[in-house]
């Protein structure tokens, strides 16, 4: 099974009022582990930056004046081959696939019809009345923000982020997985994860006070919930 996780960067929230993608950054997963191939472009948005955006990825129009529109080969028809027939994965994926489907139309490319994973919706449901943007999922799986933290938002940097996040929503890295290609992606550093791994420890408990409550609360609006028989 091959899936693409991706994310893009914009200049606003809404596409059909004139916004524009300006960075894609996607990273190849197969098997439940990464391959280390990657794909990643900054886009001329041919308009300004609005403040609000360029505080959160920190990409000026000056910046991006000189990079390819999204109808260049080297964008749009790039990402769609290197896509393939990927299932995608994405934070909130209905942003990122409006921009992208809409770029595409006015490129005059075919749109995507591949399976999209909302991984915000995953997390919703997992962690009910908790937090679940990408900084606070991080958190919770301990997964390394110091890059982001130093560099802000990137969308390479996002998905690989990302990935991190979809391996524990979905129950953790697979025993014996080695993430090929990591050499060239990952700073040189070949990882492979070990066969049968066993903690050290039992891993701390991560919910909060608030959140069994909300958990509680939850289950109390469910009708006839199954495991509520169970236990009882």
């Amino acid at each position: 099974m091959r899936h693409v996780i991706f994310d893009t960067e914009t200049t606003g929230f809404e596409p059909r009022e004139g916004h524009r993608l300006v960075e894609i950054g996607a990273v190849e997963m197969k098997h439940g582990g990464l391959t280390g191939r990657t794909f990643h472009v900054y886009v001329n948005p041919e308009r300004d930056m609005p403040d609000g955006a360029y505080q959160v990825h920190k990409l000026s129009a000056e910046f991006l004046s000189d990079k390819p529109v999204f109808a260049d080969p080297s964008v749009g028809q790039a990402f769609v081959e290197f896509v393939d027939d990927a299932v995608l994965i994405a934070h909130n994926a209905s942003f990122d696939m409006n921009f992208i489907q809409f770029e595409l139309e006015k490129a005059g490319l075919p749109k995507l019809d591949n399976e999209v994973v909302d991984t915000l919706k995953i997390a919703k449901r997992r962690f009910p009345g908790s937090p679940a943007s990408l900084d606070a999922l991080c958190n919770r799986f301990g997964i390394d923000l110091t890059a982001r933290e130093k560099d802000g938002h990137g969308a390479l940097l996002d998905s690989r982020l990302l990935a991190e996040v979809y391996i524990e929503l979905t129950g953790g890295a697979q025993a014996g997985l080695a993430f090929e290609g990591a050499n060239a992606a990952f700073g040189g550093q070949r990882i492979i994860v070990p066969p049968n791994p066993v903690r050290a420890a039992p891993r701390k408990a991560l919910l909060t006070d608030a959140e069994k409550k909300a958990h509680e609360t939850f289950i109390a609006e469910m009708e006839n919930p199954l495991w509520r028989r169970v236990l009882n």
